[in-house]
């Protein structure tokens, strides 16, 4: 079919990186902020820690398999979602506390 018979409405089902970052799970989260405590990098860097870890079976004794039961994979079609996760927890007041960036000040109460 040559492209000008092509349909140019958009897809119905959205690309996979458009989708909203959703929260991971807790313990998910907890296993991110590990890699990073061991190795202080962002996205993608830490991607590569965080297969480290999963191979030693470094955290809980978690191997790929008991990762991807709570919900991490390390494929390349689920690395739009690890990667928003990545940076949520990154993101957390906590996370920049440990890099030692400074911390927004509270506002006080209008009134």
């Amino acid at each position: 079919m040559p492209m000008s018979d092509r349909s140019s409405a958009p897809s119905a089902r959205p690309m996979r990186s458009d989708a909203p970052a959703d929260q991971p799970p807790p313990d998910i989260a907890e296993f991110i902020r590990f890699c990073h405590r061991r190795r202080k990098v962002g996205w993608p860097e830490i991607y590569d820690e965080m297969c480290a870890v999963a191979a030693r079976q470094d955290f809980h004794g978690w191997d790929n398999d008991e990762l991807a039961r709570r919900g991490l994979t390390f494929t390349l079609f689920e690395m739009p979602r690890l990667s928003g996760w990545v940076r949520h927890v990154l993101a957390e007041p906590s996370q920049a506390a440990d890099q030692g960036l400074p911390q927004p000040l509270p506002q006080p109460l209008a009134g």
